[in-house]
Formats: structure tokens, C-alpha cells, sequence
């Protein structure tokens, strides 16, 4: 992911890609904060970007919902975070 962001920056499709991957593989990790900081930083890149409705935006909100749902210690304000992402 960090190649691809160097060389075309954040805003390219290929960079989102690249970050939706990470983050799942992350959170297929179990490393769910990793994986939610990432998001944080790329869905609203995605959504300006790609738009709210794209794949990839959903994609990322998918893991995103997902990371912040399954961590230890996952907070109310967590899941409900989760439920409106």
C-alpha cells in the first residue's frame, strides 16, 4: 500500500484499492486498530473521490463496521458507530 501511495498519491484508484486491501487483510489479522485508523484516513478520500454509493466506498465502510465491531474491548459508542457506518 505504501508503494502505490507514493506513486500516485491518495486520491488515485489504485491507492484506494491498495487501502481497502490492507485494511481487510488487517482486520483478517485481528489487528483491528491498524485497520480502523486506516479507514478513518481513506473513506473520506474514497467517498469525495469515488462517491457515496461506489463498491469500493462500501467496500471500505464494510471493513470499517466490521474492524470497530469485532475489537476487544469494543465500546456502545463502538457499535454504534459500526451500525451507522
Amino acid at each position: 500500500y505504501s508503494v502505490t501511495l507514493q506513486l500516485y498519491g491518495e486520491e488515485h484508484i489504485e491507492s484506494l484499492i491498495e487501502a481497502n486491501n490492507y485494511a481487510g487483510n488487517l482486520s483478517s489479522l485481528r489487528r483491528f486498530k491498524e485497520a480502523k485508523s486506516l479507514m478513518r484516513k481513506t473513506i473520506p478520500v474514497a467517498q469525495r473521490v469515488l462517491g457515496m454509493s461506489n463498491d469500493l466506498t462500501l467496500r471500505m465502510r464494510w471493513i470499517y463496521g466490521d474492524a470497530l465491531y469485532e475489537a476487544d474491548g469494543a465500546t456502545l459508542d463502538d457499535l454504534r458507530e459500526a451500525v451507522t457506518t
